[in-house]
């Protein structure tokens, strides 16, 4: 079977053909496919790989921790990585630095005293264990952070023609329906993707097998991998960071779907546990949805930090983890089911992956808003997910709108239905998404 196809390759592409002298690091959640990505790109583009990983090699990770110079940091580097190191031929690996802690901070003397060479870091939990990163010098690290697949990506991996793609993007451009029968491919892509998710390994299997309990499987053991760093790298704050982990999918099931703190440990007080889910973000493994005071942009000003709902950083994993009840359904096709959670999460992972902030609004008297965004003009939009047939009931929407010193101009609601324009409110289908960043689609 062929690689699957990733945006990150093209930024490791970027980067490669437009650097100076920086490395570049690659971050992001555990079997998001940071290694395999960086491996590919490795043997298309250079003559030798020289490879350390520092889980599977804690010798080298302790030899060159303790290195007291750039010549000696290089010279363990060479003793310790897999395959051969050429002079302007290699790119040098260096996997899982969260456990070499000295690494990032030190790449400055090895891109400075060895410019024949690329560097290319990778790791997860970065955001946990080395929160101190941003004092690489600048100029000496670039960086991007890798998702599972999103929409877009899966529809590639299951063969879906760039022209598809093309088409269903100018129609969201140009705010006309999309042709009927295109629609209905992308609709069963989508409900298939609610159910196989993004993680490298559980697309792979669905598209090599067509197996659901062979997806289900690897959903079980990436959760069970979670949980497992979890009480590795949280230490003290486990028990307290395993439960809200293990809370995600009830709270999201809430009528307003925020955390209620007593459920944690029976204790309201938000401050004891912020840091706890932060951890979670942090890791990568959650993605938080800040509420803000009004949608106005910026919306950052606004923002109120105690207050967010928490999403699964992949929905196949939420959705694995609410049951076969959930997934017999979405195979059937009902879309009567009120599944807002697992549609509302697939939404989130769709704007994380194309670097938009998360936010929502909430007010007594306007109501729930589930997401804002700010576009290319900096005007905020809001978007409303609807996963049943009622979709053209929000309230909330209507009231916002009607404020005019909010100064909105569109809001988009996501739905199961085709494209149609009534006044600012756009109603489109939820693979929309993949257009919402501007890009052309050149797969």
């Amino acid at each position: 079977m062929p690689a699957l196809k990733r945006k990150a390759y093209d930024a490791l592409m970027f980067w490669k053909e437009h650097k100076t002298k920086q490395a570049m690091l690659v971050d992001g959640a555990r079997q998001v496919g940071k290694t395999y990505i960086v491996r590919q790109f490795a043997r298309e583009n250079y003559e030798h790989l020289a490879e350390i990983n520092f889980i599977e090699d804690g010798t080298a990770a302790q030899a060159i921790s303790t290195a007291r110079n750039a010549q000696e940091l290089f010279a363990r580097i060479t003793a310790f990585a897999s395959g051969e190191i050429v002079a302007g031929k290699t790119l040098i690996f260096l996997d899982e630095v969260q456990e070499c802690k000295g690494v990032p901070t030190a790449i400055k003397f090895l891109v400075d005293g060895f410019p024949q060479y690329d560097f290319v870091l990778s790791g997860s939990l970065l955001g946990v264990e080395l929160k101190n990163i941003k004092s690489v010098p600048v100029g000496y690290l670039d960086s991007m952070t890798m998702y599972p697949l999103d929409l877009e990506e899966y529809c590639c991996a299951r063969g879906l023609p760039a022209q598809v793609l093309s088409a269903a993007s100018a129609s969201f451009e140009g705010r006309e329906p999309v042709d009927p029968y295109l629609h209905e491919r992308l609709m069963g892509l989508f409900h298939e993707y609610l159910i196989v998710g993004g993680m490298p390994a559980a697309v792979d299997a669905f598209v090599r097998e067509d197996s659901l309990p062979a997806v289900r499987s690897i959903h079980r053991n990436i959760v069970a991998r979670y949980r497992e760093d979890i009480t590795k790298y949280a230490r003290r704050r486990t028990r307290t960071i395993r439960r809200i982990y293990d809370l995600v999918p009830a709270e999201l099931a809430a009528q307003d779907k925020r955390f209620i703190l007593s459920d944690i440990n029976g204790d309201a007080h938000i401050a004891r546990y912020e840091n706890s889910f932060l951890w979670l973000a942090d890791a990568g493994v959650a993605l938080p949805v800040y509420n803000v005071s009004e949608p106005r942009p910026p919306l950052l000003i606004s923002q109120r930090s105690t207050y967010f709902k928490l999403f699964m950083n992949d929905v196949g994993l939420l959705t694995y983890r609410c049951g076969m009840e959930a997934t017999r359904e979405m195979l059937a096709g009902r879309t009567d089911v009120a599944y807002g959670a697992i549609y509302e999460n697939y939404v989130a992972q769709e704007l994380a992956a194309r670097g938009m902030p998360l936010y929502y609004f909430k007010s007594k008297a306007a109501g729930e808003l589930d997401f804002l965004v700010e576009n290319s003009l900096e005007r905020v939009l809001p978007i409303e997910v609807k996963s049943g047939k009622t979709y053209k009931r929000h309230r909330a929407l209507k009231n916002v709108l009607e404020i005019g010193n909010y100064s909105i101009d569109e809001a988009l609601v996501l739905c199961e239905e085709n494209i149609e324009v009534d006044g600012k409110i756009v109603y489109a289908p939820m693979y929309c998404t993949m257009f919402m960043d501007g890009r052309k689609r050149e797969w």
